[in-house]
């Protein structure tokens, strides 16, 4: 029996397809063990979202290869698609394999097993319309179970380089969806998190007369018994209407919580992002969210320091932040991605300004999201417990609201997995909630 470790670097997404490849090789009989010393096979599924990501990818390949020079490195995804040429070089990688190849991951091995010079499995990722058929029957360690329903973007933002690695929209059939949220709410599972690489496309690619989308898609997921929360991943700000939010709001299963990305709130600087929207238009959008749900989570990414932006436009963005009011924010630095039009764009902003714009920004973070759970103080609500926690030398169990706040009971054995009810009385933390 070969021995196999996994590595996941990026996504939601690439950690559904790194879950979906362990048990590929589980039901081939390959041993999972840590990703320490001692397997035969390393499967590092790569991330290239940045420079940044590029070189993490590269050092963990090359950490596998020193861990046992004997083993089989295998390089898989996103940073196979941007760099392999580089890789079919990198002597610490034995076998690559690109995106809409990870289903043939047992295949593709014995065959490198067979013939060490088969070490190559990476396809025109542009040209493809085809889904990548992966699934999962569980996730590691989890109460929630993240699902992959949609691959590929058609946005092509001026700072992303995931349209020329993911390749162009394909969304999952929603039947094929349908059959594994079934099999993981017989397996216990209660909360799932619809994800994709731009889940608001979800069905674009789908013939006219299927006429299905990513509503019709929570729908049909709505109706599964035993699944009492579903969540969304990343939502493009535009799917946000008055009808897609109305029907939402009327399915028992829905979280009020949207991640809606924004990256900036000054007009001058959306357009430079290739961004398809202004920021009124992005603000129309909460209102919408605030109208049909009671105090949703709305949270978004921020890029502080994009080619151009001047101090006049950051303050801009600040200030829309601020009259938004989300529960969460992610601050990123700009960071250079070779590859794509922002990297060769003027201006570029010194790193020291991007370090002051994103500390003003963390701290304008921390202060909304204390705000918004503060406003649950005293309400009713319920929470999905998902694990044990130790605070101030009392042991709790943590769990999240439908809002994704947290919030923790006095610990017994046995509460994994079940959903309580109570009245949130104080902060147990900055960051949990005491329910009673």
């Amino acid at each position: 029996m070969r021995k196999a470790a996994l590595h996941n670097l990026g996504c939601k997404v690439n950690a559904y397809e790194t879950e979906a490849m362990q048990q590929l090789l589980e039901d081939a009989g390959y041993e999972i063990v840590p990703f320490k010393d001692g397997a035969d096979v390393y499967i590092i599924n790569t991330c290239s979202v940045t420079n940044v990501a590029d070189k993490k990818s590269r050092q963990m390949l090359h950490r596998a290869k020193k861990m046992n020079p004997d083993s089989v490195v295998v390089a898989v995804g996103c940073y196979v698609q941007a760099a392999k040429e580089d890789l079919e070089k990198d002597m610490a990688v034995d076998l690559i394999i690109g995106n809409n190849k990870k289903k043939d991951l047992v295949g593709l091995l014995e065959r490198y097993f067979a013939d060490r010079d088969d070490r190559e499995e990476v396809i025109d990722i542009a040209a493809t319309g085809e889904y990548e058929e992966l699934h999962i029957r569980k996730i590691a360690d989890h109460t929630r179970a993240f699902i992959k329903v949609q691959d590929g973007c058609n946005q092509f933002c001026s700072y992303c380089i995931i349209p020329y690695t993911r390749g162009r929209v394909r969304s999952r059939a929603i039947g094929d969806v349908v059959k594994e949220v079934e099999g993981l709410a017989a397996a216990g599972y209660k909360e799932i998190v619809l994800t994709g690489i731009h889940l608001s496309s979800y069905g674009v690619d789908f013939p006219e007369e299927k006429r299905e989308n990513l509503l019709s898609l929570i729908t049909c997921l709505d109706k599964i018994q035993g699944i009492e929360r579903i969540r969304l991943g990343s939502l493009e700000p535009r799917i946000i209407t008055e009808e897609f939010v109305s029907a939402l709001a009327g399915l028992k299963s829905i979280c009020p919580h949207f991640h809606l990305s924004l990256q900036s709130g000054c007009n001058a600087t959306l357009a430079r992002m290739n961004r398809h929207y202004t920021a009124q238009e992005y603000l129309e959008r909460c209102v919408i969210l605030r109208k049909h749900f009671d105090n949703p989570a709305i949270t978004t990414d921020v890029i502080v320091g994009f080619p151009g932006e001047t101090v006049e436009e950051f303050d801009e963005t600040k200030r829309f932040l601020e009259t938004v009011r989300f529960y969460e924010m992610h601050i990123f630095k700009y960071s250079k991605r070779e590859g794509t039009r922002a990297a060769v764009m003027e201006n570029q902003v010194p790193e020291q300004d991007k370090s002051v714009r994103s500390d003003i920004l963390l701290t304008l973070e921390h202060k909304m999201s204390d705000e918004y759970r503060e406003s649950f103080l005293g309400k009713e609500t319920e929470v999905l417990l998902e694990e044990k926690v130790v605070i101030g030398g009392q042991a709790y169990m943590m769990g999240h609201t439908r809002q994704y706040v947290k919030a923790a009971i006095p610990f017994e054995e046995g509460l994994k997995n079940t959903t309580v009810k109570g009245r949130l009385t104080e902060k147990l933390s900055d960051e949990i909630l005491l329910l009673k």
